[in-house]
């Protein structure tokens, strides 16, 4: 599936940019966006640990300067600097980030060393989750 491949190679092509001096763990994320454009974001560290920014909210962030507000799809990539890639689902708060830009449906896809692909939805990854819709009244 080329549309796929394009993904993981954004993800990819991300993830060398990644800065990250203090874990040395390299992400990459890429989101496909339903008009079917391309937006990528690396982690970020910061000696302040919790000032660094996840790969996951990079893309996020590049997608609605993009003018687009919602998640098709997303591929993640990650694993030690210098090495091979590992299973790298997205941390619990990026679960709920994606979540609130690409609702129950979307598609996270994640790849590991030896190319194998896992795809889950992120009811699947985020169950019981609180959404826009919590906030709606009644």
């Amino acid at each position: 599936m080329a549309r796929l491949d394009d993904l993981f190679a954004a993800a990819a092509a991300a993830r060398v940019k990644a800065y990250a001096p203090y874990s040395h763990f390299h992400v990459g994320a890429a989101i496909l966006a339903p008009d079917g454009t391309v937006n990528a974001g690396c982690n970020i560290e910061n000696a302040a640990y919790p000032e660094g920014t996840c790969a996951e909210a990079g893309a996020i962030a590049h997608l609605v300067m993009a003018g687009e507000t919602r998640i098709a799809e997303i591929a993640i990539v990650g694993g030690p600097a210098g090495a091979g890639e590992i299973l790298c689902p997205p941390c619990g708060g990026c679960r709920q980030k994606i979540r609130e830009f690409g609702g129950l449906t979307a598609k996270i896809h994640l790849r590991d060393e030896k190319g194998t692909v896992r795809t889950f939805t992120v009811a699947d990854l985020l169950p019981v989750s609180f959404g826009p819709e919590s906030l709606e009244s009644t």
